[in-house]
């Protein structure tokens, strides 16, 4: 039986009792939520489901927009400047430069860096739209030259270890060495998923794989990486070399977009997680799907239907 891990958010919480026979992994993404806000989380869950197994997704090393007190419009043209205190890494501005390109919003968004100093930086806008509190800015290769744990992630750890989590999620994960550090900070019973979604971890998946069982593919942040037209070729990529090394695949991003707002997945939709699923992985992630969508409970109905139909086949070929 495939695992799906949910991610837990306004949408989902409420329906938390009804899913008590379900086999689940429910997902904190702490990205998103201030320690307090995690630890409740995580206390609702055990309140409303038994013999639950939760997850707890680091935030990573990745470049967040912060204290923003309201959306940045974007308009192609026009310049647009964040100061350092909005953004989460003191860093960033040493490691960026003048014409340095910019990805927000799993790549919908496009900038340019115009002009750069110790108290802010100066964009020049690529697209239309409006930039919003907590997104992450992605920098081609600035991963490589950041701390593997920003300070939130240190907390969130210490956290895990105290709520006795049952899975870490470990976010930008570049080589085995940022495994082992993460490692050696949480408590001996806890698992981890590393998530593969940096070049750096792509071109160390063999170690990796050696280090680990669980991986999981950020098809989202890889896109923004590598470029969304490698992306499909990565995935069978690392997939194949996962099922070598008899590891555990979990893949993630936009499986049921159309289902945030429609009470319907696309057919694209229903094609694409069948043929997923028959790959072999071990499973699939929901993110704002279950997490803040309007049909949380009708998506996992969909997935369900499918996966009813994947063993029907197998055992109907089992029979012929």
């Amino acid at each position: 039986m495939k695992k799906i891990i949910i991610t837990v958010g306004p949408a989902i919480n409420k329906f938390l009792k009804q899913l008590e026979c379900k086999n689940y992994i429910y997902r904190v993404n702490g990205s998103h939520l201030e320690l307090t806000a995690v630890k409740n989380s995580v206390q609702k869950i055990r309140e409303n489901i038994s013999n639950v197994e939760i997850l707890l997704d680091l935030p990573g090393n990745k470049v967040r927009t912060c204290n923003l007190k309201k959306p940045v419009l974007l308009k192609i043209g026009k310049k647009f400047s964040l100061s350092v205190d909005q953004i989460n890494c003191p860093q960033f501005c040493r490691y960026i430069k003048v014409k340095d390109t910019v990805l927000a919003a799993d790549s919908t968004l496009k900038f340019m860096v115009h002009s750069v100093d110790d108290k802010e930086v100066v964009f020049l806008s690529q697209s239309n739209g409006y930039l919003f509190n907590n997104k992450g800015l992605h920098v081609h290769g600035i991963n490589k030259k950041l701390p593997f744990l920003f300070g939130k992630d240190h907390q969130l750890i210490s956290l895990a270890n105290e709520l006795k989590v049952d899975y870490v999620g470990l976010s930008f994960v570049r080589s085995c060495r940022d495994i082992k550090e993460a490692r050696g900070l949480l408590d001996g019973n806890i698992k981890l998923i590393t998530k593969v979604e940096t070049k750096s971890a792509l071109d160390n998946l063999n170690s990796i794989l050696q280090e680990v069982e669980y991986i999981l593919v950020d098809r989202g942040d890889l896109s923004a990486e590598i470029g969304l037209e490698k992306v499909p070729r990565s995935q069978e990529f690392i997939i194949d070399k996962a099922l070598f090394y008899n590891k555990k695949v979990f893949l993630a991003t936009q499986f049921l977009t159309n289902m945030i707002d429609k009470p319907i997945p696309s057919i694209a939709e229903v094609i694409s997680l069948y043929s997923t699923f028959k790959t072999g992985i071990y499973g699939i992630q929901l993110s704002e799907e279950t997490a803040i969508g309007k049909y949380p409970l009708e998506c996992l109905k969909v997935i369900e239907k499918i996966l009813s139909e994947i063993k029907a086949e197998n055992q109907y070929l089992l029979k012929s």
